[in-house]
C-alpha cells in the first residue's frame, strides 16, 4: 500500500466458526483440508474478537461455517456479537437447527437467518447436499424464523443441475416470505474448483438465467429483493474482490486466522496472522497479507493503466493464482487480460461426473 491509498475501515466480518457440517455440497468455498474441532477458537475468544470488530468500525458480523450450528457455544457466541453493538446474521443449512434453538439465537440477540437452499425441487436439493431430509428441514426452520419475525434470506446456490430452475427457486423464497433471495452462482475455489466440470453451466444457460432474473425482478418488485451475480467464467469483466483485497471486509477463520477472503489461503507465501495472538485491529493494518495487495501499487498491465483499476481492483487474486499460478495477474475472467481465452476454454468444458461431495475428512 503507497501513501496515496486510503487505510478504510472494514464494514463486514465473516466468522467461520467451524468447519463441521452435516451438509457435502460439491461447490462448497471452504479449503479442502478442513479445521478439526480441536483446532477451533473458545467462545471467550470470540467474544473478545466481536468487541475488537465493533470497534474497529465493523457494522454486521456473518456467522459461518461449516455449519455454525455444529457450534454447541452459538448462542453466547451471537449474544457476544449483539452486546457489542454488531448486526447478526446466521448463514445456516438449517440442519442441526431446532425450535428451541433458533428460539435461543433470537433470545440471544440474532437478527437476521439466511438460509442455503440447494433446489426449488426436494429430490435434487437433497442429491446435492449430500444429505437426504435436508430441503424439508429448510423449510421447517424458515417458518420458525419467520414466526419469530426475523428477516429471512434465501441463499441459491446456482449451477448447471439447477440453473433451469432458478423461477422455481425464487417462488419457493416467496412461499417461505423471504425478504430477500441471493441468486450466487457457484464461485470455482475450494471444493467447487475440485467439482468445477460437474457444475459449470453452459453459456445458453447462463444468458437465459439473465434473462428470467431481470424478468423475476420485474414481476416480483416490491415483494421481494433478488439479488444475482454474474458467473465469473461467463462474464466480460472481474468482480472486485469483496470490494477491494482488505478494503471492506475481512475473514476469520475457525482456528482464528484472519484472511482478507475466503480462499486467500491458496495464495503461497502469504503470511496470515491470528486473532489468538494480535488484535483485530493490528492485524487490519499490518498484516502482511493484508498489505500484499491493496491499493493499486501492486498491479501488472494491463491492470496498472486500466480505467477499470479503482472500480474491479484487478479482480480477484486467487482466482488469478489458482489459473495462472501469478497472485499479481489480471484476473483471466477480463477480456483484457492476454489468458482470457483459458477462462473461455474452461467455461466450455462440463461433464456428468458423479460429484465429488465435501467431507470432513482432509483429503490425502
Amino acid at each position: 500500500m503507497t501513501a496515496k491509498d486510503t487505510l478504510h475501515r472494514p464494514l463486514g466480518l465473516l466468522a467461520e466458526l467451524t468447519h463441521r457440517c452435516p451438509l457435502g455440497c460439491p461447490y462448497c468455498s471452504n479449503p479442502l483440508a478442513l479445521e478439526s474441532r480441536d483446532d477451533e477458537l473458545d467462545t471467550a475468544t470470540w467474544a473478545r474478537v466481536m468487541r475488537e470488530a465493533a470497534a474497529l468500525g465493523v457494522l454486521q458480523v456473518h456467522l459461518s461455517g461449516g455449519e455454525p450450528a455444529a457450534r454447541r457455544d452459538l448462542a453466547e457466541i451471537t449474544a457476544a456479537a449483539h452486546h457489542a453493538g454488531l448486526y447478526t446474521n446466521l448463514i445456516t443449512s438449517g440442519v442441526g437447527l431446532t425450535d428451541a434453538r433458533i428460539t435461543a439465537l433470537y433470545d440471544a440477540g440474532l437478527d437476521h437467518v439466511q438460509i442455503s437452499i440447494q433446489d426449488g425441487e426436494e429430490k435434487s436439493a437433497d442429491h446435492i447436499a449430500g444429505y437426504r431430509g435436508a430441503f424439508a428441514r429448510k423449510n421447517e426452520l424458515a417458518a420458525q424464523v419467520r414466526r419469530l419475525g426475523m428477516l429471512l434470506t434465501v441463499n441459491m446456490v446456482v449451477h448447471r443441475a439447477n440453473i433451469e430452475r432458478i423461477e422455481a427457486m425464487v417462488e419457493l423464497a416467496l412461499a417461505l416470505d423471504a425478504s430477500r433471495v441471493e441468486i450466487a452462482h457457484v464461485q470455482y475455489y475450494g471444493w467447487a474448483l475440485k467439482n468445477r466440470a460437474a457444475l459449470m453451466p453452459t453459456r445458453a444457460q447462463v444468458e437465459r438465467a439473465r434473462t428470467f432474473v431481470e424478468d423475476l425482478r420485474a414481476q416480483h418488485h416490491g415483494r421481494i429483493v433478488i439479488d444475482a451475480v454474474v458467473p465469473d467464467y461467463h462474464a466480460r469483466y472481474p468482480k472486485p474482490c469483496l470490494g477491494g483485497w482488505g478494503r471492506r471486509s475481512l475473514n476469520i477463520n475457525p482456528s482464528g486466522r484472519v484472511l482478507p477472503c475466503h480462499a486467500a489461503e491458496v495464495i503461497p507465501g502469504l503470511e496470515f496472522w491470528s486473532v489468538r495472538e494480535h488484535a483485530l485491529a493490528d492485524i487490519w493494518a499490518n498484516a502482511p497479507a493484508f498489505n500484499a495487495f491493496r491499493g493499486t501499487a501492486w498491479m501488472q498491465e494491463p491492470c496498472a493503466s486500466c480505467a477499470r483499476r479503482d472500480q474491479d481492483f484487478g479482480g480477484c487474486r486467487c482466482q488469478a493464482f489458482l489459473l495462472t499460478g501469478d497472485a499479481r495477474a489480471t484476473d483471466p475472467v477480463c477480456e483484457l487480460s492476454p489468458r482470457h481465452t483459458q477462462v473461455v476454454e474452461l467455461a466450455a468444458i462440463q461433464d456428468d461426473a458423479p460429484y465429488d461431495y465435501r467431507h470432513q475428512r482432509s483429503p490425502a
